[in-house]
């Protein structure tokens, strides 16, 4: 509990992680905001379903707070939300409005999180679905790196909840604004999983190497921050994981 782990990936896709987590804390029985800003309900629905999971009956019964980021930007763009926005603002509603803030999607975490007098669910989870997107949306890194730490003081130290976030990144990329963001993040973080592509390229029985960095320094010991690499190859319904050379097609 009130633990930050960080999904960063270079080369490669790490979304494979965010499937993970998602179906492990609604199959553990917790509240989950899933900020998802890169597919659509459809496309996450799908694979939950193959690793036995329903998003459909998560939202129907409450556990799971669903914000589909693609619809809410076409809706604030082409003005399909004029109606709603008079009750309740939209949560990307800096789209729209020349102040870059945030506050309105906080707001709606803070919002979906704080439990209610009924709720039994065993503790709060926000999972966000990539972090780079508001960026390319037009938030500055000051934005979105207050918002990661006001959403960090709500959810993990005031609610003792969990927060997942997954980022893009790229040492040789000139986007200096994401670059920012993403050294920023792994310097505040509990937990790094770093997926990386390989270095020699595509490789039918390797998809690519996980490097998990457990980062005993933030507790203030004497300790060096524990690393571990693997690598992996993802299936239809599950991931494998090996040390580096010892894959099966090699052995």
């Amino acid at each position: 509990q009130g633990k930050f782990t960080l999904l960063r990936d270079t080369r490669t896709d790490g979304s494979f992680l965010v499937h993970h987590f998602l179906s492990f804390y609604l199959r553990a029985g917790c509240k989950v905001c899933f900020v998802a800003l890169l597919q659509s309900f459809s496309h996450y629905n799908i694979v939950a379903q193959k690793l036995g999971v329903s998003l459909t009956a998560a939202k129907e019964r409450g556990q799971l707070v669903f914000l589909e980021g693609l619809k809410s930007c076409l809706d604030l763009l082409f003005g399909e939300e004029e109606e709603e926005q008079s009750a309740q603002p939209s949560p990307l509603q800096f789209i729209s409005e020349s102040a870059s803030n945030l506050k309105a999607l906080f707001d709606f975490v803070r919002t979906s999180l704080t439990p209610g007098g009924g709720d039994s669910w065993k503790g709060p989870v926000l999972l966000v679905d990539d972090l780079s997107v508001l960026l390319s949306l037009g938030a500055t890194p000051v934005a979105v790196l207050d918002f990661i730490h006001y959403c960090r003081v709500a959810v993990c130290s005031q609610l003792k909840g969990n927060i997942v976030v997954l980022v893009h990144s790229n040492e040789d990329s000139e986007d200096e604004e994401n670059e920012l963001v993403v050294n920023s993040l792994c310097h505040h973080s509990d937990l790094i999983l770093w997926v990386e592509g390989l270095a020699t390229g595509f490789c039918k029985d390797v998809h690519g190497q996980i490097k998990i960095i457990r980062r005993v320094s933030l507790e203030l010991t004497a300790e060096q921050d524990h690393i571990q690499i693997y690598q992996y190859k993802i299936q239809d319904k599950n991931v494998t994981f090996f040390a580096r050379g010892l894959s099966a097609a090699v052995l």
